[in-house]
């Protein structure tokens, strides 16, 4: 008896642990940070979108469909994609942006129900048939009930809207970025809990507080720029609860061994990509919404424009050989053999090659890729603000950018 009951005890604690490994696995598996911000705090007036996106899906591509309503193209899995018409992230003809974030706190998820599996469907949807924040609330006012839904929605619109939805299966809180009142400093970021959950319960508490940090200080001066975040944000290594920041040397050879434990940082080994929309003032014609765009894991990767045409370049498309799209797999490629490059044994894939990143020499792969990035900026920038000019995107001159931007990319993309 005393034998069984020993047994049985064991076999529960294996069990328990079991779970508790499996829901870490899950939580990380969609550890998402993003941010809406207003134009009252950009330097040109236009709203931003922006996702660092965590999922069990890390090949990607950004794909155009033609909806119902509206065109639209958006970051989608490479895997099971158009057979599942989910979209993670995207914008439509009509100026409208919409991502979101897995939020942890909203539900009490039944035994056999997928934690928010209706979250994919609707942006794939909404960008389908939503125009604006205005359009978006009917969209989720008109779903029918228990929705499956639970997630925090980022929408900007050509009209200068900009929101944060926290939406659960039969209902959701609006925060509205333009307002004071719900955005004090003119953004609304949000990672995997929700304001309107259960207090200190769902998950990304400490990669909210470094968000919350840059964006405020750079709120302060109307800073706000896909630039700062892709290099402030989705290329953060600090973690606001050890105090650490892994860029100030100190966890470099020859003070330390340039490795350190993946946790908690905004970028992550299981971070897919990241992007931020960058909407258009009011008055502006829609199709000038520009899709910056880094496919991969940040650090190991290059941000891009986009537009909502039908003539993505094959950089962002999907490749059939690579089943992703070329700079998601080189980015991927660099990041599974160069910085999570330690393979001995179960549960190392958090030890991050810190060293091989970034370091003393200035030979890291952030430090030699972020430069290409920002010629990509000043490439692109002059393109687009004649385009703002004229009030149209010039098609012809958008193709050359594109052959110009892959040209740039080739090194990169066949040494990885």
């Amino acid at each position: 008896m005393y034998q069984s009951l020993y047994i049985m005890k064991k076999t529960l604690l294996l069990f328990a642990s079991c779970c508790l490994l499996l829901f870490a696995f899950v939580l990380d598996a969609a550890a998402c940070t993003s941010a809406v911000v207003s134009g009252k705090v950009t330097p040109d007036g236009r709203p931003l979108l922006w996702k660092n996106r965590d999922t069990d899906y890390l090949r990607n591509h950004i794909a155009y469909v033609k909806g119902e309503r509206y065109d639209f193209v958006a970051n989608v899995n490479s895997a099971n994609f158009p057979q599942r018409k989910e979209a993670w992230m995207g914008a439509n003809t009509a100026g409208f942006a919409l991502m979101n974030t897995q939020s942890y706190n909203l539900v009490e998820v039944k035994p056999g129900e997928e934690r928010g599996e209706a979250n994919g469907r609707v942006i794939y949807r909404a960008l389908e048939l939503c125009a604006s924040v205005q359009e978006f609330c009917h969209f989720l006012d008109t779903l029918s009930k228990p929705s499956y839904i639970e997630a925090n929605f980022g929408v900007i619109d050509a009209q200068g809207g900009a929101a944060m939805f926290e939406v659960d299966y039969h209902g959701y809180v609006m925060y509205d970025a333009n307002n004071p009142k719900d955005a004090p400093y003119g953004y609304i970021a949000r990672t995997n809990f929700s304001f309107a959950g259960k207090v200190n319960q769902g998950a990304g508490y400490v990669r909210y507080m470094e968000a919350d940090a840059v964006l405020m200080k750079a709120s302060a001066t109307g800073g706000i720029t896909p630039q700062l975040i892709f290099n402030s944000l989705s290329r953060s290594f600090r973690n606001q609860m050890l105090g650490v920041d892994l860029r100030d040397g100190r966890h470099n050879r020859p003070e330390a061994s340039g490795w350190f434990v993946d946790q908690d940082f905004i970028p992550r080994n299981s971070t897919s990509c990241s992007i931020v929309v960058q909407g258009v003032q009011p008055g502006e014609r829609a199709e000038l919404t520009t899709l910056w765009t880094l496919l991969g894991y940040p650090p190991t990767g290059v941000a891009v424009p986009l537009w909502v045409k039908d003539n993505l370049p094959a950089m962002v498309s999907l490749d059939q050989q690579l089943q992703a799209a070329p700079l998601s797999y080189a980015s991927l490629h660099l990041a599974d053999t160069q910085v999570f490059a330690y393979h001995q044994g179960m549960g190392t894939s958090r030890y991050l090659h810190w060293e091989a990143l970034w370091n003393a020499q200035g030979t890291g792969l952030m430090q030699r890729l972020m430069p290409i990035e920002e010629q990509l900026f000043h490439l692109s920038e002059p393109v687009i603000a004649n385009w703002r000019k004229q009030g149209a995107v010039n098609l012809k001159e958008m193709t050359q950018l594109y052959n110009a931007i892959e040209t740039q990319l080739r090194e990169y993309l066949i040494n990885n």
